[in-house]
């Protein structure tokens, strides 16, 4: 019997399975679906596009999106240890503190961007050094890029040609601006939770790790959790708790196992047959997404990352760790208001010095570069729900993507104004073609209809399990799931709105905060 059983092992799950093991006389047992993060492939950051639809992808399909000409999109989500911080492109982005004040003015108690700020920092080794807004010390290695394209040099200079102001710090005192993007690696390898916070401490005789282990249902007495079981290669184990069980699978797992072990929508789960512990109709609601469009250049001069995997640059980088192989392809960017009214920007600019499309597997012959416009707070939502009551079935995603128009309304601006940066000066001597949507796309509804074929994921996938105080919240603001005993969910589901950035590292605050939260309560609660 363990104190705590941790669901998985990706940016969240790591996090807590250190902190909480900080206490020698606490157990825990960490399940993770996947396999250890041993492919070399993971810690080289410029390859992480080639870990994609392997044994280290769920590689997830999204239902028929009506508003996108009904095409299923492609989700990459990391199966293996660090999860999705094993898959990424490494951007080390907190968001707007507008997003936090908006968690704590729902009524989630502790949540505000002062509260949660102390939880960033504690999880941050900043390389720049410690300041009011970074930490350092922490195990998250946080550093500037080794290398950065001179296509990623054009697009900053052209950024501040067209008025955009130039940011060092997005996430100082303020995110509006361009400017390069720091990233989650450590002399020039990715550093992943996996990394981080996992094999730091895998000498803890009080830390369990199990991979290549499915949990399929979590087992109840009343609506006490007691238990739950796993399969591994094709035996089922079950383990009893003696305090709580943590969910941190992410926005699709979690409330895929939520339902499956009877929590959820009561009509929804009798009509798959499954047993209701809890009619919690917030379950798998609330789904939000980033959706990106890439807008495609060619580039006359051959200094693109098309050129990353030559043998001279594979030696630079394993002998020294240096040269292209250490960019994590989207080194630039940036944060808009498209209107000056706005409390913070609604949309962010990612540069790739190489054609980036179709999740990379499209390679456009020769060199090029791509400017890929996000929509940061879309006010389309949507769901997770469940296709059977077998585990092993992947669940229905249905992200809604632009079911309003006011969303793309903002991708139709963006896409404007990436055109407007790639046609600045300082692009003059290496820009070639438009390749997507070509120079024969001008009008609103033509930039709009290539949205709404071109668009895809930027791998954010948020809120399923929101945390609030209406009928379709699901956890508290101490993460503890409603109407139950013994049950958390502490991962990116939790979030009741996307934050306007990248959510690797909110993600990793909220495990930070939660550990405190979840030791705080073990005295409360269990007489320690």
């Amino acid at each position: 019997m363990y104190d705590y059983v941790i669901v998985g092992a990706g940016s969240a799950g790591c996090v807590l399975a250190n902190r909480l093991t900080e206490d020698a006389k606490t157990t825990v047992l960490l399940l993770e679906a996947g396999e250890p993060d041993r492919m070399k492939a993971i810690h080289i950051p410029a390859a992480f596009s080639k870990l994609l639809k392997t044994q280290y992808d769920w590689a997830y399909y999204t239902e028929k999106q009506p508003h996108l000409n009904n095409r299923e999109l492609y989700w990459p989500r990391g199966k293996v240890l660090g999860g999705s911080s094993s898959l990424n492109a490494m951007i080390y982005i907190r968001g707007n503190r507008y997003d936090y004040d908006r968690w704590h003015k729902l009524g989630n108690e502790g949540w505000s961007f002062s509260e949660v700020l102390p939880y960033f920092k504690k999880a941050e080794n900043q390389e720049r050094g410690a300041s009011e807004y970074y930490g350092r010390g922490g195990p998250l290695n946080i550093a500037d890029l080794r290398y950065i394209n001179p296509l990623s040099r054009a697009f900053v200079d052209a950024c501040v040609e067209v008025g955009l102001p130039q940011n060092r710090d997005f996430n100082g005192v303020q995110q509006d601006g361009a400017g390069f993007y720091q990233v989650t690696q450590k002399n020039g390898t990715r550093h992943s939770t996996a990394t981080a916070y996992l094999k730091p401490i895998l000498h803890r005789s009080n830390l369990t790790i199990q991979t290549n282990a499915q949990v399929i249902r979590i087992h109840f007495e009343g609506t006490r959790v007691r238990g739950l079981t796993y399969l591994q290669k094709g035996k089922t184990y079950p383990i009893e708790i003696a305090k709580e069980v943590i969910l941190s699978s992410g926005a699709v797992n979690s409330p895929q196992l939520l339902m499956l072990s009877g929590i959820g929508s009561a009509e929804h789960l009798n009509a798959l047959g499954i047993p209701v512990v809890v009619d919690l109709p917030g379950v798998g609601q609330n789904l939000q997404d980033h959706l990106a469009v890439p807008v495609l250049y060619e580039c006359t001069k051959p200094i693109s990352l098309a050129n990353a995997r030559t043998t001279q640059n594979l030696l630079n980088y394993l002998l020294f760790r240096k040269g292209p192989l250490t960019s994590n392809v989207g080194e630039a960017g940036g944060f808009i208001k498209t209107t000056p009214d706005l409390f913070a920007p609604n949309l962010q600019l990612l540069f790739a010095p190489v054609y980036y499309v179709d999740h990379g597997f499209t390679q456009p012959e020769g060199h090029g570069f791509t400017i890929g416009a996000t929509l940061l707070h879309p006010k389309s939502n949507g769901s997770i729900t469940l296709r059977s009551s077998n585990p092993l079935e992947s669940p229905m995603i249905q992200p809604n993507y632009l079911a309003s128009d006011a969303d793309l309304k903002i991708l139709v601006e963006g896409v404007k104004l990436a055109r407007q940066i790639a046609r600045a000066r300082a692009f003059d001597s290496v820009r070639g073609e438009e390749l997507h949507p070509s120079s024969k796309v001008q009008q609103d509804e033509e930039i709009g209809a290539f949205i709404r074929n071109k668009a895809e994921t930027l791998y954010h996938p948020v809120g399923t399990c929101k945390m609030g105080n209406d009928l379709m919240s699901v956890v508290n603001d101490q993460l503890e799931v409603y109407g139950v005993q013994g049950l958390r969910v502490v991962d990116a589901s939790i979030m009741p709105f996307i934050v306007g950035g990248n959510t690797n590292a909110p993600t990793i605050a909220i495990a930070e905060k939660a550990a405190d939260l979840i030791k705080s309560d073990s005295g409360s609660k269990w007489g320690q």
